[in-house]
């Protein structure tokens, strides 16, 4: 069984991306820029366990929430900053707000051994390892005797 994203019911943001992301100045700004972005998620399944990598440079292993509930893993970060700058002789003050979040889900097969998840963050990249239960992993052929 393999490892499958889970579909949240989610519909109200993508009406707003629909409607903000248009380029309605005709080729002017780039639309897919604006607005959260949301990472690349790698999943790959060996014999013993499934690596999940995900692609978030810029951050650290603070800024990550990882959650499992259920037989759903859930990957989360928020970081909000606050930049404030004024001029020497006080005539303007500059405040700027920044945020980025994003939430991904991913429901868990029955062959993931919850007890031994691990995660780790190197280099730009979440690695989550989601080892398999001893019954789950693949056997060695074996001869049976016919009695």
């Amino acid at each position: 069984m393999s490892l499958v994203k889970r579909n949240e019911a989610n519909w109200l943001p993508s009406v707003f991306d629909d409607m903000f992301k248009t380029d309605w100045l005709g080729g002017t700004t780039n639309g897919n820029n604006i607005g959260t972005s949301i990472p690349a998620v790698n999943i790959q399944e060996t014999d013993e366990n499934f690596l999940v990598a995900v692609a978030a440079p810029g951050k650290t292993k603070e800024d990550f929430k990882i959650e499992l509930d259920n037989g759903v893993l859930t990957i989360s970060s928020e970081i909000k900053q606050e930049n404030e700058s004024n001029e020497k002789n006080g005539r303007y003050t500059r405040r700027e707000f920044s945020y980025s979040s994003f939430r991904r889900a991913f429901s868990l097969p029955d062959s993931v051994d919850n007890e031994k998840i691990s995660a780790s963050y190197k280099n730009g990249v979440l690695e989550i390892s989601l080892p398999k239960r001893e019954e789950a992993k693949v056997q060695p052929k074996r001869s049976i005797e016919i009695g």
